[in-house]
């Protein structure tokens, strides 16, 4: 197996990366957690650019992720804003880290997935992409943003072989460009047994969907996270991308947790209803 392969395993979510037939290693990602509410952001990016601008791109992607989870904004905004934020704030990181490189312009895909309460919300900007799976059947994934995906929704190119075509790598939409992208959203209600797969093209050019959907569901993620980015390494081979890869699996214990949550907000607010009820009719 790969010795650039890098795998990180929590209770419900594993994530990982292999370099695969590349020197260096332009993808990146992170997976944040809070506790107390259990919500959890995940943000995985694939840097391009050249001359070392591909990792400079996706680390400033995470990086711009990581300082707005951190400012407690995602709190504050509703989830689609949120994300909406997350994905200007790279660009605009792209932005400056580009001023003053010669020969290299650093660009970057993003696809993040937020998970917070009973509700799952996602962004995504070029060719990295979020499966949504319940059990082994695939709910649906995002849309990428490049000239092979045109050509499928023009009926021209088969969904199949959207990984061996020539135009697989025009991506239409990025991260770090002269204009601020153009954000593509999804919301979904979480359920036990569903889960996401975020991967960059490295990822599922060589996986096909069923083979996402079934190492998504094994009940240790940490040997299915081994697993497929050994898999898309060696079929890539030699001249093979960098691979990422994040799964999230949504359990009983979790959805409970967030069902508990939600009522017990409600009973609260019944409650200070009442008391404020009470104190009116007491003045």
């Amino acid at each position: 197996m790969d010795q650039g392969i890098e795998v990180q395993a929590a209770a419900s979510v594993a994530a990982g990366r292999a370099r695969g037939g590349r020197a260096t290693q332009e993808d990146a990602f992170v997976c944040l957690h809070d506790p107390a509410s259990d919500a959890r952001l995940l943000v995985l990016a694939d840097g391009m650019g050249g001359d070392g601008a591909g990792e400079l791109a996706s680390t400033g992607v995470i990086e711009a992720a990581l300082r707005l989870w951190q400012q407690g904004l995602w709190r504050e905004q509703p989830g689609p804003l949120f994300l909406e934020t997350v994905c200007q704030a790279a660009h605009a990181e792209l932005r400056r880290r580009g001023e003053g490189l010669a020969g290299a312009t650093p660009h970057s895909t993003v696809v993040a997935l937020l998970l917070r309460g009973r509700r799952a919300c996602w962004a995504h900007v070029g060719d990295s992409r979020l499966y949504r799976f319940r059990g082994t059947r695939c709910l649906g994934r995002t849309e990428d943003h490049s000239v092979a995906q045109l050509k499928v929704a023009r009926g021209e190119l088969a969904a199949e072989a959207m990984g061996e075509d020539a135009d697989q790598h025009k991506l239409l939409r990025g991260l770090g460009g002269p204009q601020p992208p153009q954000v593509e959203h999804g919301l979904a209600a979480l359920r036990p047994g569903h889960s996401f797969v975020l991967c960059s093209d490295g990822a599922w050019e060589r996986l096909s969907t069923g083979e996402l959907g079934r190492l998504a569901r094994r009940r240790n993620l940490r040997a299915a996270l081994h697993e497929a980015l050994g898999q898309a390494v060696e079929r890539g081979g030699a001249e093979g991308d960098n691979v990422s890869l994040i799964f999230a699996r949504i359990g009983w214990v979790q959805w409970w947790r967030a069902r508990g949550a939600r009522w017990w907000a409600r009973l609260s607010r019944r409650e200070a209803v009442r008391a404020g009820d009470v104190g009116i009719r007491q003045a």
